[in-house]
């Protein structure tokens, strides 16, 4: 029987009314949410969290057959800002001619068809083949760095995490790499995951407007560009496949842009950063890609099943449904908890617990399932193999500080350590 189902009249769901305390769950609280995760999936799978106005969906195949039923569960409200824009950023937004909402993510067929077909035609393997020499001499960069320090420390994140993805995303869309575009592209995309995914007050989100204005001009910029001048990127490709009669326009040629700029790199970022620290935190696994390096694919699957970067994602009912046995009216939004059905005993055997020989991992949700899955999910791989690959055989005796007082930053669907400091033998 399927786990969701399109059903009559207008319900009113009283099983998914929580208790006071919400099993736990803290829809901004990213430092350690698995326990309340674990509740959740236990005791109320489905739960309506008066907090957020969200349906909160925790067990594995719940979250699986909503992300598949799309015609049940649109995606359009995926981008829409978890807390309403305030009157001052909205102005700044409309007088800077912010008219952007979403590449592919928060689109449906058949617009979402139509786009993904060019998108996808241009973010082939090839692309990434080209790339692959691009990333390990940055990693071994960065590498070279960390160890060329007076003391033997550095914090992942920034060290290796922060700049690669951008570098590479950059490179792949036909844009500037050096320090000062890495670091404006860093600023911009901090503001989009704070105005799309936190909880901020009106004041608080007028800086971020004027960040994303920016933001979404550049991207308009790049598609001129790419007319004018052509090129070997993806920009240029997806300008060349308009100008021979794909439909595709500038507009959502640029928004393919602005989205996948953004998830192209601080998705990455994170990969990267929890890689380390998951890994790090489980020695004996750690010891056992520094030995038999070919592990690192399957140790990557077990990281993005166990601690990936995105833990929710967010969809709407268009119709009156049913969720794991729950009435979800029309006009509901739900969020799904990747991060706890990844973790999820009924389809994960020892779903708790890190192991990179599980045969299953790759079972995991973190790239979403059905027509929206993840069109960068193997660039993302890729350079997290490559960072795990010369980490491992450059610096074998790394070693993870405070283990258990990393912070992670708020955020209602993604969850992004600030920091993972290492240290090392300097032998």
């Amino acid at each position: 029987m399927s786990r969701t189902q399109s059903i009559g009249g207008c319900p009113v769901a009283h099983e998914a009314s929580a208790p006071a305390d919400h099993h736990g769950y803290e829809p901004f609280n990213q430092d350690d949410p698995f326990p309340s995760y674990s509740r959740l999936r236990h005791e109320q799978p489905v739960m309506f969290d008066d907090r957020t106005n969200l349906y909160v969906v925790s067990a594995y195949d719940d979250v699986k057959a909503v992300f598949e039923d799309w015609e049940t569960f649109s995606s359009e409200n995926a981008q829409a800002p978890v807390r309403s824009r305030g009157p001052q950023a909205t102005q700044i937004m409309n007088d800077g001619g912010f008219t952007v909402y979403s590449g592919l993510s928060a689109r449906r067929p058949p617009e979402h068809t139509r786009i993904r077909a060019v998108a996808q035609k241009a973010f082939t393997p090839r692309r990434f083949k080209v790339l692959e020499p691009m990333i390990r001499d940055n990693v071994r960069a960065s590498i070279q760095d960390m160890l060329a320090k007076d003391t033997p420390h550095a914090d992942i994140v920034s060290e290796v995490a922060y700049s690669l993805p951008t570098i590479t995303i950059l490179t792949l869309i036909g844009e500037a790499t050096d320090p000062e575009t890495i670091d404006q592209y860093k600023r911009w995309s901090d503001s989009r995951g704070a105005m799309t995914w936190s909880n901020l007050s009106d004041e608080e989100q007028i800086p971020h407007a004027h960040n994303l204005v920016e933001y979404w001009a550049r991207c308009r910029e790049l598609v001129a560009k790419a007319h004018e001048e052509g090129g070997d990127n993806l920009t240029a490709d997806m300008v060349r496949d308009q100008q021979d009669g794909a439909e595709i326009d500038d507009h959502e040629i640029a928004s393919l842009l602005y989205s996948l700029l953004f998830a192209g790199h601080e998705t990455t970022t994170t990969l990267i950063s929890n890689a380390v620290r998951v890994l790090l935190n489980h020695r004996e696994q750690w010891e056992a890609i520094v030995e038999e390096p070919k592990k690192i694919s399957k140790a990557i699957d077990e990281v993005l099943r166990y601690s990936g970067s995105i833990v929710g994602w967010r969809r709407k009912a268009v119709k009156d449904a049913e969720v794991g046995g729950v009435p979800i009216p029309e006009g509901s939004e739900l969020l799904l908890l990747m991060g706890s059905a990844n973790r999820d005993e009924e389809r994960f055997e020892n779903g708790e617990s890190f192991d990179i020989g599980r045969k299953n991992a790759r079972e995991h949700l973190s790239f979403g399932f059905g027509i929206h899955y993840c069109l960068g999910n193997m660039l993302a791989k890729l350079q997290t193999k490559i960072a795990l690959e010369e980490l491992s055989s450059a610096i074998p005796s790394l070693e993870l500080n405070e283990p258990e007082g990393i912070p992670f930053r708020d955020n209602i669907s993604m969850r992004i350590p600030e920091h993972v400091h290492v240290t090392w033998n300097e032998a």
